[in-house]
């Protein structure tokens, strides 16, 4: 929850007078911090009042007019000075009217904030902007420049489609406010044909994860006023988010900024990457705006002739294609540049050319049951268990077992985990098991945001904290830290016979169990289970 503009000057002053014995008090200028792009005053979070929330810090120039489908570009020196109360709106992107079990279940916490609509509008979002690139910041409340804090940088997942910091269950307050220990950002980035255009006439095209970087370097070089170490920046991402965080490890390994990386459900070896080299999607969509390609300088006079189209036409008229399931489909995806994204990501690991960093490396054990259609039966019929499985194989169990290989032959000590939680408040449908994203609120805490689904069990309390405990002592120490939890890296001279953790299941908490289970069938050793 972010207090609105009206109440932030009333609630911050209560909160500061209000709370005399306190041995933290906290004075009014630490909800001022200066930095080198402008000076942004946060609050102090309502329910949590230990902890500073910046909800609303630009990072890059906005991508507008002109700007739109170039790469982000960087805000001057400044001392001007900003509030930072609320979150800022979503990048471009579409409300599919198509039910999913996110729209359905979790459209609260899972999904963006959608202004006054609803989650199956079949309209451009309601809280979206083209002027997005802001990144969010939770702090302790008595941080300060001194702190040297360790950073957790979150990317937000949606398929390269969706997804943006404005989502309830990536808000990280519970989680600063229990630990006091840790700093938490996370980042917004363009998107679908805006993040990703595969246009005629552009020298870059991945745009989304030149955003990232943009973010990554504005943290490095401002996060200690916050009260962060911007050597102890850990990089965290979630499916799209994930296999961005992978994508950066192999395209700047000489300076990846991060020391760590915690890539949940997706490595660069899941694959989304456009193949058009004809660029017919974009071409597609100009075509219908009248914006003609003509070759030559064509090229870029339908790129000037859309730049002039509103974000909000293009966008519906994306979505609203999708959503018809016209074919051939639109797809805006990472492009293969062999500079950003690559080819080749085993030749591109087999040259070493991948940073050697710490890495988590973790999986739902139903990653696929929420990515399909959603089904009005229980199981589904209309989408076979046998489909769902070769998704979950090909997307996201193999690529985990191909990313720790890639990682443990370069000496790069590799942590894994499974999610398997089967719990009354997260799992309305049971066949859906431990769905793709399940995992998020377990780690941020925000679990319980969603309520009416179910209850809240002790194990889910228990489950949450360990996650938190064990990505914590991952921050604090990539290389030792975990250990002392009891959590061993993958052994390189046993890379099959490894151990990982399995939360939230079997009754407990945390349970140590052999990687071989989870990866055998990668190896052509057996089936893989869906571990209730």
């Amino acid at each position: 929850m972010i207090l609105p503009l009206s109440s932030v000057v009333l609630f911050t002053s209560l909160v500061i007078a209000g709370r005399p014995h306190r041995h933290n008090a906290i004075d009014s200028s630490q909800l001022t911090v200066k930095t080198l792009t402008g000076a942004y005053t946060g609050v102090i979070h309502p329910e949590f009042p230990d902890t500073r929330q910046f909800g609303h810090i630009p990072f890059a120039k906005p991508p507008v007019q002109a700007r739109r489908w170039l790469p982000p570009q960087k805000l001057p020196p400044s001392n001007k000075h900003h509030d930072a109360f609320e979150l800022p709106p979503s990048c471009p992107q579409f409300i599919s009217s198509v039910p999913s079990l996110l729209s359905t279940y979790f459209a609260d916490g899972a999904l963006i904030y959608n202004g006054d609509q609803n989650h199956t509008s079949g309209l451009v979002g309601a809280a979206t902007s083209e002027d997005c690139l802001y990144l969010a910041i939770w702090t302790p409340a008595n941080a300060n420049p001194h702190s040297k804090l360790p950073v957790l940088l979150f990317l937000p997942g949606g398929g390269f489609q969706n997804g943006g910091i404005n989502s309830g269950y990536y808000n990280p307050a519970s989680w600063i406010e229990r630990s006091q220990s840790h700093v938490v950002i996370t980042v917004n980035y363009r998107v679908n044909i805006f993040g990703f255009p595969n246009a005629p006439g552009l020298a870059d095209q991945n745009l989304g994860i030149l955003d990232q970087r943009m973010a990554l370097e504005w943290v490095r070089d401002n996060i200690a006023a916050f009260g962060g170490d911007s050597d102890s920046i850990t990089q965290w991402g979630q499916s799209a988010g994930s296999m961005s965080s992978d994508i950066h490890a192999h395209a700047f390994p000489e300076d990846p900024i991060a020391r760590a990386y915690f890539l949940m459900s997706g490595t660069a070896f899941s694959g989304s990457a456009a193949a058009d080299p004809t660029f017919s999607n974009f071409t597609f969509v100009a075509q219908h705006f009248g914006c003609e390609s003509g070759g030559g300088t064509g090229s870029k006079t339908a790129l000037d002739c859309l730049r002039e189209v509103p974000f909000e036409n293009i966008t519906n008229f994306v979505g609203r294609y999708g959503d018809s399931g016209a074919t051939p489909a639109l797809s805006f995806l990472p492009v293969v540049d062999d500079r950003i994204v690559f080819s080749n990501y085993t030749a591109r690991a087999n040259a070493g050319k991948v940073a050697r960093l710490p890495v988590i490396l973790s999986n739902t054990a139903n990653e696929a049951s929420s990515l399909v259609p959603f089904p009005a039966d229980d199981p589904p019929s209309g989408f076979p268990q046998d489909v769902i499985l070769g998704i979950e194989l090909a997307g996201f169990v193999c690529p985990t077992f191909s990313s720790t290989l890639e990682r443990i032959n370069l000496s790069v000590p590799v942590y894994r985990y499974q999610y398997a939680g089967i719990l009354p408040n997260l799992n309305p449908l049971p066949w859906t098991g431990a769905w793709h994203g399940e995992d998020i609120p377990l780690v941020f805490g925000t679990y319980d945001l969603i309520k009416g689904v179910g209850e809240v069990p002790k194990l889910e309390f228990e489950t949450s904290r360990a996650m938190q405990d064990h990505v914590l002592a991952f921050m604090r120490d990539p290389l030792r830290g975990p250990q002392k939890l009891g959590w061993q890296a993958l052994d390189a001279r046993k890379p099959q016979k490894g151990t990982l953790i399995r939360f939230g299941t079997g009754g407990k908490a945390v349970r140590y169990v052999n990687s071989f289970e989870v990866d055998r069938v990668c190896q052509g050793l057996g089936e893989y289970e869906a571990f209730p």
